[in-house]
């Protein structure tokens, strides 16, 4: 009896629960350009088939990422959030089934005459989905799962990025470092010459002066660097969820082999690379579906209910009185001074900011992406310029030396050839730094290194 009274139920909500009203999700109209970067052809091959271990080669550098991809408190973050709406999503889908409780119990009434009531129960409810209320409220809790779970993805490939750019900039100031050194040591040299050359009379006071000077100037630059590298060791240990601390280091700077030229990909692709394109998208799917839902509010629920056991006032007879309830109830909204069509107007408000905030991430990206592509390209120019410039710095100092010790020129030349080669390394060791940097800007712009299961397939 029970099972039939079930399946009639469970048939009749079906068919009531048939129509759904309001208006489904659409993408806006985009108007993507032909290419991502105007006059530069398009390649099919996708970043999205480079995986971050294959771009970051060094190990090192390899196990720091994986290392903040692990511990990193925003990633941690991001992972329990993702499990709170993959909750929230199981929810929102219980709510379009039935509900079906039991109930076992007893009590005794104290009052003009005391009793007994013993009973068991087992109770059905059902809100009967006719315009489709709950299924739009499914559809939002899934969209703001996806979402969570998109803004995850997203944070991955940022902090990829971040571990991978600090890491650089370390490597930078270690060699920086050591360039100072090497000047400090030749700044020895030259004062101990100067020295030797002011006592045999061959100069006078103010070439050794002038070599003490330019040794104490470069003195300074040791602790400031070192206060630098110090600094930037802090922010990796951060980054990957660790108290300040020491960072091993891999392959030096000049070491590093990150291709210069990474694949565009079609401007279509880039809004299924892009995990921030598609969070902005999940986005206005659920304000879409709230839209729906805030549609339905207007017009009437229906709510079916039944209950079926056993109830008595004396237990001797407990299991031959059987109980039997079946109800419903139809609820339609009549006078509330136009609250629901005032919700549903801001519901369609949202919705349609959301579609602007979506339109503007998509510009924001194809604008990333080529910012990322111009500096790659013209870094690239500016490393080879400074190539040369540190090339000719350091034979000019080579020449310089031999033509003091000969004394052709003053020490003044000497110091002065000094000074362009020093500053010469170090504007080319921070062209290096940069080019490495401009493919790890174009990496993340063009939405690599996000796949979820990287991790796991890497081990």
């Amino acid at each position: 009896m029970m099972y039939k009274f079930i399946m009639i139920v469970l048939l009749s909500g079906v068919a009531l629960t048939s129509c759904k009203i309001g208006k489904e999700y659409t993408r806006p109209e985009l108007g993507l350009p032909d290419r991502i970067e105007a006059g530069v052809k398009t390649d099919s091959a996708s970043v999205s088939d480079l995986k971050w271990w294959d771009l970051y080669t060094d190990t090192v550098l390899q196990g720091l990422i994986r290392q903040a991809l692990a511990y990193n408190k925003d990633m941690q973050i991001a992972v329990a959030r993702v499990r709170e709406t993959e909750a929230s999503r199981r929810i929102a889908k219980a709510d379009i089934f039935p509900r079906v409780d039991a109930r076992v119990g007893g009590q005794r009434d104290y009052d003009y005459t005391p009793e007994n009531i013993f009973e068991i129960k087992g109770m059905l409810s059902w809100e009967a989905d006719l315009w489709g209320r709950l299924r739009w409220g499914n559809q939002a809790a899934i969209a703001q799962y996806l979402q969570t779970v998109e803004g995850r993805r997203a944070l991955q490939m940022t902090i990829i990025a971040q571990v991978a750019q600090a890491y650089f900039e370390l490597s930078a100031l270690d060699e920086e470092l050591k360039i100072v050194r090497r000047t400090l040591a030749a700044r020895e040299e030259g004062v101990h010459l100067a020295k030797l050359r002011y006592e045999g009379g061959l100069t006078s006071e103010t070439s050794l002066r002038q070599a003490q000077v330019e040794l104490a100037r470069a003195a300074t630059l040791v602790p400031d660097l070192e206060r630098k590298i110090k600094l930037k060791e802090n922010d990796i240990c951060l980054l990957t969820g660790q108290y300040p601390g020491t960072v091993s280091r891999g392959e030096g700077i000049r070491q590093q082999g990150l291709p210069r030229l990474l694949p565009v990909g079609v401007p279509s692709a880039l809004l299924e690379r892009r995990p921030d394109i598609r969070q902005a998208e999940y986005r206005l799917k659920a304000a879409v579906a709230k839209r729906g839902m805030a549609y339905t509010n207007m017009f009437p629920k229906l709510t079916l209910s039944a209950q079926y056991g056993l109830e008595n006032n004396h237990w001797e007879n407990f299991f031959q009185t059987p109980f039997f309830f079946l109800g419903g109830q139809l609820a339609a909204p009549l006078l509330n001074m136009g609250k629901n069509r005032a919700q549903y107007k801001a519901a369609q408000a949202v919705a349609e900011q959301e579609g602007y905030a979506y339109q503007q991430v998509v510009l924001t990206a194809f604008k990333e992406v080529n910012n990322a592509l111009v500096s790659s390209r013209k870094i690239e120019e500016i490393r080879q310029s400074r190539a040369n410039l540190e090339e000719a710095a350091r034979s000019y100092l080579q020449l310089a030396n031999l033509q003091y010790i000969n004394g052709v020129i003053g020490y003044i030349d000497v110091l002065d050839a000094q000074r362009g080669y020093f500053d010469a390394q170090i504007g080319l060791n921070n062209a290096v730094r940069d080019e490495l940097i401009a493919v790890v800007n174009l990496y993340k712009a063009l939405g690599g290194g996000w796949q979820p299961s990287d991790i796991e397939k890497k081990g």
